[in-house]
């Protein structure tokens, strides 16, 4: 085979060579003038999905704050919560009451009857004692699904 052919196409050529250009000779590059188009401002589109999106998005968060300083705030319910005997009872009588909020214009308040009182008393020491035993089993639960951080009976490599 003779290179010079295949660097300037000066010597012999080799015919396995002009198979393969007569084959690859459709891929060739075949160069053509630059065709720009009469009027670009008219070919040219402008894609808005993206300013659109971005217009709703605002739109909606403006419309939830809006509507979230609007509504007028509720007061949290206490969920209803099954009641808990404890370990060792607790008598009534040995709680301390809560001190009676001053009298205000503004607000109605009911007041309690001395045994609606020890009533209330005596259930949020028992929610606060179902809340302490659920507190301390999601602990146990916890501490029973961590690894541990020390690998036992690891040997020293070295």
């Amino acid at each position: 085979m003779n290179e010079d052919y295949l660097w300037d196409k000066s010597g012999e050529p080799d015919p396995e060579i002009q198979q393969l250009e007569g084959i690859l000779g459709t891929l060739r590059y075949q160069p053509k003038p630059l065709q720009l188009p009469k009027d670009p401002a008219a070919t040219r589109r402008r894609n808005y999905f993206a300013l659109l999106a971005i217009a709703a998005t605002v739109a909606v968060a403006l419309l939830t704050g809006g509507l979230w300083l609007l509504l007028p705030k509720q007061e949290a319910s206490i969920p209803s919560v099954a009641f808990v005997t404890p370990a060792t009872p607790i008598p009534i009588e040995s709680l301390p009451l809560p001190p009676t909020p001053p009298a205000s214009p503004k607000r109605h308040l009911r007041v309690l009857a001395k045994h609606d009182n020890q009533e209330a008393v005596a259930a949020k020491q028992q929610l606060m004692f179902a809340l302490r035993l659920a507190s301390e089993k999601l602990n146990a639960a916890y501490r029973r699904t961590q690894t541990p951080t020390q690998i036992k009976n690891q040997h020293r490599a070295g």
